[in-house]
């Protein structure tokens, strides 16, 4: 449906976009996620060309947005990251002006205006003053405006940004329900966003796209090592002791406070380690308060692919007394 190779977009001696090339599949719905400054908008405004590119080509079924830009703007529907609403006119009287300018012809306008507020939810106000509308609505107008035309293609731009956990709730219904008729690309930096609606998500970061593949393929690829946390009931020699005969397990940090030891430990592979773990602290009588295995979430698998502009915001490490390698002792 969409076909990005080698696009680049510079400001000065600074890269926006570089060489990124990916390819959009019909009736998929795509995440593209990255940090605040990866590239997200500037590579959506150049796909719905509001945007020149330095270098690279777009098509969008078939036509490209240098060669040929009407015919591919047709197939697409943009809803930017801050709508381009008219404040003084109503829902209705904007749905009719973008209509209009969109060069639907004049035969079609009802039924189109009337197809796209019922999709929206918007019915309800489409007689109101678009600045008397909450920003919920607002966005449900702006989301309007890309769909008339029925384009295939439908891009939004952080399309939650600054709504309230209802209106969040609201707009993802509304996507999913879109993805239904529609390709849909959906630019955002909150993962949940991302997970929650998307069937396919490509990772950018400083420009360059870093990963490109389901919620569920990243996290398995991406993984990595296993965290497992436990509690015991017992000092941590002990404990310590009994880890180290336990095959699977590289490292273990240790804290004890009040006769419980807290273990964090980490495994590589595949192998679940808790059934030996269990057993060999049954076998010494050493009660096990707590066991939990945490693997990879999106939220790991974004800070490792975008670890250069993340670092400043990731949490410090919490205080261990104790760090050992097990599998030295």
């Amino acid at each position: 449906m969409i076909e990005v190779s080698h696009l680049t977009k510079k400001y000065g001696a600074n890269r926006a976009v570089d060489d990124l090339s990916f390819t959009i599949e019909k009736g998929v719905i795509y995440g593209l996620l990255g940090p605040n400054g990866a590239g997200k908008s500037t590579t959506m405004n150049i796909i719905t060309g509001c945007l020149g590119a330095t270098d690279g080509d777009v098509r969008v079924g078939g036509h490209s947005v240098v060669d040929d830009p009407m015919e591919a703007k047709k197939l697409i529907g943009y809803l930017p990251e801050q709508p381009p609403l008219y404040q003084e006119m109503t829902p209705k009287e904007y749905l009719r002006f973008v209509a209009q300018a969109k060069g639907i012809p004049h035969k079609e306008w009802n039924s189109q205006l009337h197809t796209v507020m019922e999709k929206t939810r918007i019915v309800d106000v489409q007689d109101r003053l678009i600045r008397n509308l909450s920003k919920g609505y607002k966005q449900r107008v702006g989301i309007a405006q890309a769909l008339l035309g029925n384009p295939e293609v439908i891009i939004l731009d952080e399309p939650t940004v600054g709504l309230d956990p209802k209106q969040i709730i609201e707009i993802r219904e509304l996507i999913r329900e879109l993805g239904k008729e529609h390709t849909l690309v959906l630019s955002s930096h909150i993962l949940s966003e991302v997970q929650a609606v998307c069937d396919h998500i490509m990772i950018i970061s400083k420009g360059h796209l870093v990963a490109s593949d389901t919620p569920e393929n990243l996290t398995s690829l991406f993984a990595g090592t296993t965290t497992i946390k436990l509690e015991v009931m017992g000092d941590a020699d002990a404990v310590r002791s009994l880890l180290s005969t336990v095959d699977g397990i590289e490292t273990a940090a240790l804290t004890t406070e009040d006769g419980v030891t807290r273990c964090e430990l980490t495994q590589s592979g595949e192998e679940d380690v808790r059934a030996a773990i269990f057993t060999a602290f049954a076998d010494a009588k050493l009660p096990i308060l707590e066991m939990t295995r945490v693997r990879a979430s999106l939220e790991d698998v974004f800070l490792e692919l975008t670890s250069g502009e993340a670092a400043a915001i990731q949490p410090e490490p919490a205080d261990t007394v104790d760090e050992t390698e097990v599998a030295e002792e």
